[in-house]
């Protein structure tokens, strides 16, 4: 009985470190996915190849409306809806009324910073808007939207309260604005956009 009680000990004295390590390495693993692409398990898309191949291609008006984003590799739906579970499918589109690429206004994209998954290739898919801060005036930001492509550049990006709800305000100009919370939850992470060729074309 001793003995067995012993090699007991003597076992969980050597699993339950290599649990522990293992358990924190993984947990890093999933901290870490937005921002280091782990390969074959964690292979960002290649956005600026997907647009070039598909630059020609007449979109289908029924095709799901997608944002994309080439600097930082974001490829994610647009979706619609009016609670905070919205954000989890996608790149959510606040305040339809006030404006989206075809009829102009004000385009309001929210998106998840950083959030968790049980894989890391789920916490890179779940955190589009991870690299948001990495956006500088100029960079090009792509949209289909009810059948159509349109292009967007980047105007200027800025920390803005939490509380800014002027962000989301009616524009008459046609303006993409983006925006998510900082790593620390504290602001927000604001990017406006304009078309890069005229709406009427």
């Amino acid at each position: 009985m001793a003995s067995s009680a012993k090699a007991l000990r003597s076992v969980l004295f050597w699993v339950m470190p290599v649990l522990l390590i293992g358990s924190g390495v993984y947990l890093l693993l999933l901290v870490t996915a937005p921002s280091v692409p782990i390969p074959i398990i964690n292979e960002p898309p290649n956005v600026a190849r997907h647009l070039a191949e598909t630059s020609d291609t007449a979109l289908d008006p029924n095709r799901p409306n997608r944002l994309y984003i080439p600097k930082i590799n974001v490829d994610v739906a647009i979706v619609e809806g009016n609670t905070e579970a919205t954000l989890e499918k996608g790149a959510w589109h606040r305040k339809p009324e006030n404006g989206n690429p075809a009829d102009g206004g004000n385009f309001i994209l929210a998106a998840h910073r950083f959030r968790m998954g049980w894989t890391p290739g789920q916490a890179r898919i779940n955190s589009p808007f991870y690299h948001i801060n990495k956006l500088e005036p100029g960079d090009e930001i792509v949209v289909d939207y009810g059948g159509k492509r349109y292009a967007y550049k980047v105007d200027k990006i800025y920390d803005a309260p939490a509380t800014a709800v002027e962000i989301e305000a009616r524009t008459t100009e046609h303006r993409l604005t983006l925006y998510s919370c900082d790593l620390r939850a504290k602001a927000r992470v604001v990017v406006e956009a304009s078309p890069a060729i005229s709406s009427e074309t």
